[in-house]
């Protein structure tokens, strides 16, 4: 297949999808798809989250993260890998590398009840005290993001001729994950690894990432043909890529494209960035199988069985997680 070089990424309006027009849904689905097809990368319209739920949530984060580190090292959680509350400065770095990345970050997974937590074996939330905004910010960001995934995943499934709720059932109760994240500032330069950066080259573990609009520069993607491409949206846009997990369903039709935060100039490091992407991950049992129309003799199946549970275990260990 020829190399497809692009510049930006595609826009879109979420409204088209739940348009009663056939033909504007279809053109939705169709731009969509070939979209992650080609680019990996998709900036997405009307997604549900308003400018003041976006402004609270930034607010409680930022509050939350200027906090003395002894205090956010409360809601560090032993023996999880991350997956609930703070981990701190450093501890993650992408596959492959062995320095941390230039981040702190904060996990919120899904609140709902004990015996739903119990069964699907996830571990509890835990809600800074200090910042008291922060969990009605967080869980309700949380469900908008959610509700705004799945509606990209039912279009997903008819790009891939599937019946349009393929996915609901693997995602009711998934183990996904919204996550604050800060890039801080550096006083001084010198003080860092020289090859340490904000987030390096890697590709997202779940089905979906949708990211909410960061506050400063930086995120870039990996084009086909080497060069990395800014990516620039508009404020009422999030940004959508497609994870590992979907392409290794998808038998690589769709492209985990690798993206990174690269560092500001050096005149910008005492300035902090503020991102908050959102994970969406099946529940732990789905079964990431090659799908049986994404294989055929030009497309011979690319990789092994595995659950989603699975991957997920496999990938926090690569990134010094667990």
């Amino acid at each position: 297949m020829s190399e497809i070089l692009f510049d930006d990424i595609p826009a879109l309006d979420l409204k088209d999808f739940m348009a009663n027009d056939a033909q504007v849904r279809q053109k939705f689905v169709q731009t969509l798809g070939d979209g992650f097809k080609n680019v990996g990368f998709v900036a997405v319209k009307n997604h549900g989250l308003s400018a003041t739920m976006t402004n609270n949530l930034y607010r409680s984060i930022i509050d939350f993260f200027a906090l003395p580190e002894d205090t956010k090292l409360n809601y560090e959680i032993a023996g999880i890998g991350g997956q609930r509350g703070y981990t701190a400065k450093g501890k993650e770095h992408a596959k492959g590398r062995s320095v941390g990345d230039l981040k702190e970050f904060y996990h919120i997974g899904q609140e709902i009840a004990d015996a739903d937590l119990k069964r699907l074996n996830y571990p509890a939330n835990v809600f800074p005290q200090e910042v008291p905004g922060f969990l009605a910010t967080t869980v309700s960001a949380y469900r908008v993001l959610e509700e705004t995934g799945i509606q990209i995943l039912r279009a997903i499934a008819l790009y891939l001729d599937l019946e349009a709720d393929y996915f609901d059932n693997q995602v009711k109760f998934g183990n996904s994950i919204l996550r604050p994240i800060h890039y801080f500032a550096i006083d001084n330069p010198t003080d860092i690894p020289t090859d340490a950066v904000r987030a390096a080259a890697h590709g997202d573990i779940n089905l979906i990432t949708l990211l909410m609009g960061a506050s400063a520069e930086g995120l870039q993607i990996l084009r086909q043909d080497g060069k990395w491409i800014p990516v620039t949206t508009f404020p009422n846009q999030i940004v959508i890529n497609v994870g590992d997990m979907l392409e290794r369903l998808t038998n690589k039709k769709m492209r985990s494209t690798l993206h990174r935060v690269v560092n500001p100039s050096e005149e910008m490091w005492h300035k902090p960035r503020y991102s908050i992407p959102f994970f969406m991950h099946p529940v732990s049992e789905m079964d990431l199988s090659c799908l049986p129309p994404c294989i055929d003799d030009e497309h011979p199946k690319q990789f092994e069985d595995i659950t989603a549970g699975e991957f997920l275990t496999q990938r926090l260990r690569e990134i010094g997680l667990i």
